[in-house]
């Protein structure tokens, strides 16, 4: 008998391990590639949201899910639509900063550019101009650069940099140290100002601070941009004018106020900062075309094997949209096709959905997972926002979250990173899942980057639910040459939020095979793990997490 036992106990130990390294052949690669090549083909015209080419998109989503066997994740739809607004600023429009010198003009798209959260089509903004150093107030790291009463800042426009402020000899982990904080995003001085008030904000842009060039600002702001339509009685704090300013601008503009962008700068790295009245004044017509419409997150569930815990879920999120049509690039390019960001995502997260809807039940992971495509994730995260406000799955039920934005296409690499997984107790699977596949797990490499506030799986985050961001490593087993080298190497560059993201047909099926097993490796695990996980007590959404668990 004992002989037997340990026969059947080394059977499912070798079982485990057989499972572990064969989930790759579940998966189609070429169908991967077909599907990136269908969601980035020029009539889908960028998946803007709204848009005739984006409910293409959506609707090519939902007919793979459905051709997979993945079943509706609202009831008997595979849409949760999201009422949006959208405007388009007007390129002809020009901001006046006036002060002792005369008055200097700010052409639209070269210098700066504006956008608003009033949900109106026009706005017009003569306020002064107030700089009030990085824009946070940060009570952990006894820091607020909002020194003044709050009615200092009401109806004014602030001027903001962007990121936290450094870490010093003093004090290495400022802020993170070398990493950025949320503090540092701009959706958080946009957020912070519009509770302190302010008519507006410019945040000054330079390519070091924000870890991409003006191009990637005038791509992505220049075109429409949207917000969830606000509910009647609705009091969230808004922005009449949310703008940027490239760091060149900002210099002549406080130059003709007597001010140096570069004193200022070092004046708000100090702890002692206090904001600055330039003495300007700011004015601006801002008027847009203006619409309202409806763009669907897609959701899909894959019920679990187990009788209990499949009333719990593991979440794998993948945006759908990208930027739709803008200016033409040196090419005459102007569909923003989005190949990598992120049509290779939903690829690779439709074929999780299809590998494990093919598994025999009594195969499944315990517990049941949930497929959202979000829409308006280049909006601001506004799909996952939303789903996170009004989930159609309980979200204490939730185990955790998988989010795939980008997948590997350039070739098979050794290492890999999960982005947050040292913040909640899902670090172990991570950690497990590289084991077992013998790659080197990375941290986050750029953290000053601030990647993890970038993507879907932050709104998850906030709202307390386990999240992680799966991103594929650098090393490569095979050296990259050629136009896969130059791609890979200059993508943030030349091709991030450019007209140039397009499918190319040296993408390697193998890579994106090995990007999309990781996500369901993890995914499995954390289908079948005993406790769903939790953050750490240490970490900023702890506080959170037990809000949503009510434990």
């Amino acid at each position: 008998m004992k002989r037997i036992l340990i026969f059947f106990a080394a059977a499912l130990l070798l079982a485990a391990s057989t499972a572990a390294q064969d989930l790759s052949a579940r998966f189609d690669g070429e169908k991967l590639r077909q599907r990136v090549i269908r969601l980035s083909a020029d009539d889908m015209e960028g998946r803007g949201p709204g848009t005739a080419g984006g409910q293409r998109a959506v609707q090519f989503i939902a007919d793979e899910l459905k051709k997979a066997g993945v079943k509706p994740g609202n009831g008997n739809s595979y849409f949760q639509n999201v009422k949006m607004i959208g405007v388009k600023a007007d390129p002809n429009t020009h901001l006046d900063v006036s002060g002792r010198n005369g008055t200097a003009k700010f052409k639209f798209a070269d210098e700066f550019v504006a956008t608003t959260s009033a949900q109106t089509a026009n706005v017009s903004l003569d306020a002064d101009l107030i700089f009030v150093g990085y824009g946070i107030d940060a009570p952990m790291y006894r820091w607020n650069d909002y020194s003044g009463p709050a009615a200092d800042y009401k109806g004014k426009v602030l001027l903001i940099l962007v990121n936290d402020p450094p870490a010093t000899v003093d004090e290495p982990d400022l802020f993170g140290g070398r990493a950025l904080t949320y503090f540092g995003r701009w959706t958080y001085k946009y957020e912070e100002a519009a509770r302190r008030g302010a008519a507006g904000v410019i945040l000054i842009h330079t390519t070091e601070s924000a870890g991409y060039g003006w191009n990637v600002i005038r791509s992505s702001n220049g075109n429409w941009r949207y917000e969830i339509a606000r509910t009647p009685g609705d009091k969230t704090p808004f922005l009449a004018v949310k703008a940027w300013m490239t760091g060149e601008a900002a210099t002549r503009m406080l130059d003709s106020a007597g001010l140096n962008l570069g004193e200022l700068a070092s004046a708000a790295r100090t702890r002692g900062f206090r904001p600055i009245n330039t003495g300007l004044k700011v004015k601006l017509e801002l008027k847009s075309d203006f619409k309202t419409f409806e763009s669907p997150n897609v959701v899909g569930v894959v019920e679990g094997s187990d009788a209990r815990l499949k009333k719990e879920y593991v979440v794998y999120t993948s945006h759908w949209d990208h930027l739709g049509i803008g200016e033409p690039d040196a090419r005459g390019d102007k569909i923003f096709n989005g190949a990598y960001d992120n049509a290779s995502g939903v690829a690779a997260t439709i074929g999780i959905a299809e590998v494990l809807s093919k598994m025999p039940k009594d195969q499944r992971p315990k517990r049941s997972s949930y497929f959202i495509f979000t829409t308006a994730e280049e909006q601001g995260l506004l799909g996952a926002e939303y789903f996170a406000a009004n989930p159609l799955i309980p979200l204490r039920s939730i185990a955790g979250n998988v989010n795939i934005d980008g997948v590997n296409f350039f070739g098979r690499t050794s290492d890999f990173s999960a982005l947050g997984a040292e913040r909640s107790t899902m670090d172990a699977i991570v950690t497990e899942v590289a084991a077992e596949r013998k790659l080197t797990l990375e941290g986050d490499t750029r953290p000053e980057q601030g990647f993890f506030f970038r993507s879907d799986h932050f709104p998850f985050a906030k709202a307390g639910v386990p999240a992680i961001s799966l991103r594929h490593g650098d090393n490569f087993v095979e050296p990259l040459t050629g136009e896969t080298l130059t791609f890979f190497r200059d993508y943030t560059a030349k091709y991030y939020h450019q007209a140039s993201d397009e499918y190319k047909p040296w993408w390697d099926p193998a890579a994106m095979v090995q990007n999309a097993e990781l996500g369901l490796a993890i995914g499995v695990k954390l289908g079948n793990a005993s406790s769903m996980p939790r953050y750490k007590e240490t970490d900023e959404f702890a506080a959170a997490d037990r809000k949503r668990t009510g434990r």
